[in-house]
């Protein structure tokens, strides 16, 4: 049957069909388009959300109080948080000075890697480094070898004066003490005084237990010298 035989019926019906189809298709690309729309912002969505959330992250933290009832009148009031440094005065300065001194300035085998720990819980890191240093096997000045032979050394804080400087901020301290060092053969001791002085400061307190259990306000030892007494030293060399 030649094209000339069809009834115009059927030339309007695949006409007909050729137009749906096309359409169908110009359907599935919309609906894709309008697909790809969506996606693109459900994650433009997700990303922004992901984005505001990272920036109020430093904004988010947990702030713990304490309320405390008085036990006669009934009050209620929040007990301030301890900030570093603040409202630290003379005295536990001055039992931190004397305990630094006393534990650091001696010297006993059995004791003296508890000691070197615990010396540690007031360092800076600077001087955490030299401490380090001091005590290595390879320095001929490391207690380690200067009391190899078995003598012991003790130190008896005698006074600690806080010295300010001229901007007003008083963060230093001199340390008399007492260092006796007791040979191994039962000899007598041999006492000089000696000086220390000591730039401190207050920093927050470690979150390590064990840091926290020797040192729990943060006080720190930023720079220590010590020396025999200059009076000490010209009796003994006259």
């Amino acid at each position: 049957m030649s094209a000339q035989s069809i009834p115009p019926t059927a030339d309007g019906y695949f006409e007909e069909s050729s137009r749906w189809n096309l359409d169908r298709v110009a359907a599935t690309r919309r609906s894709e388009r309008c697909a790809w729309r969506v996606a693109a912002a459900g994650w433009t969505c997700a990303v922004s959300c992901a984005g505001a959330l990272l920036c109020l992250m430093p904004l988010k933290r947990v702030d713990p109080f304490l309320i405390r009832v008085d036990n006669s009148t009934g009050v209620v009031d929040v007990v301030p948080a301890y900030v570093a440094g603040s409202g630290i005065d003379e005295t536990v300065s001055r039992y931190f000075l004397t305990h630094y001194v006393t534990t650091c300035e001696r010297f006993n085998y059995v004791t003296a890697e508890s000691d070197y720990e615990e010396c540690g819980a007031f360092h800076t890191a600077a001087r955490n480094q030299a401490w380090y240093a001091l005590w290595q096997r390879s320095n001929p000045k490391s207690p380690l070898n200067l009391h190899r032979d078995g003598s012991l050394v003790r130190a008896q804080v005698q006074a600690v004066s806080f010295l300010q400087r001229s901007n007003g901020i008083s963060n230093l301290a001199q340390v008399r003490y007492l260092r006796a060092e007791l040979q191994a053969a039962g000899a007598p001791p041999r006492v000089m005084p000696w000086i220390a002085t000591i730039q401190y400061a207050y920093a927050a307190p470690s979150s390590d237990a064990r840091v926290r259990s020797w040192n729990p306000v943060g006080f720190k030892v930023i720079e220590f010298s010590a020396e025999p007494e200059v009076s000490a030293v010209a009796e003994k060399n006259p």
